[in-house]
């Protein structure tokens, strides 16, 4: 079983800065970190290799720096890893981005299985995976919780949503988005940073992958970001309600209404 797992370098701050003029996040000179969600899906696929064999590959899409989180990946169970590095990759919206992976996907060749946090923290879209299953025309689960098996060239997962869950089974080759619920990441050992260090990780460019340079960066890219604001911010203070139960339940619904909360 081939699995790809794909994953992104993002801000390691709350704060992060908006250039004014693009209106993207301002990368140069910030700590990166590997998305919290892409720790699960990467556990995942390892742990899945380890159950039902196979191989896990590791890919990103990003500047050169984002080979870091490549060889994390690596250290904690990927066999191989991938980096999509090319300035003309440079602006991607999610459009773009799951298409650039997507082609990434059909070069690699034979993938049974691709597997995403189910968002990142920067953008919080959790549209990447969905997309790269819609231009694969690849099955997709989204938010799963757990993978119960796979047998047949299927895989069966739990899918969580607000009033419980969803047992889906997917044909293969399929797409899954994991959350934090699946499982809990390893930590590193010596021997798989060791690894992670010696591993040579391919560059893959526009070229490489036959990407359509109209439908990659920037430019081909279909939406935009044309307005930038700080969410409003939360009001503080504590209200003291005094009375009978039945006052001071009144008092809280009559607040609530206030706030246009109920």
């Amino acid at each position: 079983m081939r699995i790809v797992v794909c994953i992104k370098q993002v801000p390691a701050t709350n704060d992060a800065k908006i250039d004014p003029e693009t209106k993207r996040i301002v990368r140069e000179g910030q700590k990166a970190i590997l998305n919290p969600f892409d720790t699960y899906a990467l556990e995942e696929g390892v742990r899945l290799k380890e159950r039902y064999g196979g191989e896990v590959i590791a890919i990103t899409m990003g500047p050169p720096k984002a080979e870091a989180v490549l060889r994390e990946a690596i250290s904690v169970g990927a066999d191989k890893a991938i980096l999509l590095s090319d300035r003309a990759f440079g602006g991607s919206d999610t459009w773009a981005t799951s298409y650039v992976l997507a082609k990434a996907i059909e070069k690699i060749g034979g993938v049974d299985l691709v597997i995403c946090g189910k968002q990142a923290i920067d953008g919080d879209t959790a549209q990447v995976g969905p997309g790269i299953a819609a231009h694969l025309d690849y099955l997709q689960g989204t938010y799963v919780m757990a993978v119960e098996s796979i047998a047949d060239n299927k895989i069966t997962v739990k899918r969580m949503h607000e009033d419980g869950y969803d047992v889906c089974e997917l044909d293969f080759p399929a797409v899954i988005t994991v959350v934090k619920d699946i499982n809990t990441p390893r930590i590193p050992s010596l021997k798989g940073r060791m690894a992670s260090q010696k591993c040579e990780i391919p560059v893959w460019k526009p070229e490489d992958i036959g990407a359509e340079v109209d439908k990659i960066g920037l430019g081909g890219s279909p939406t935009r970001v044309v307005k930038t604001q700080p969410p409003t911010a939360r009001q503080t203070g504590t209200i003291r309600i005094e009375g009978t139960p039945q006052e001071c339940a009144q008092a809280l619904v009559e607040e609530l209404r206030k706030r246009s909360i109920v």
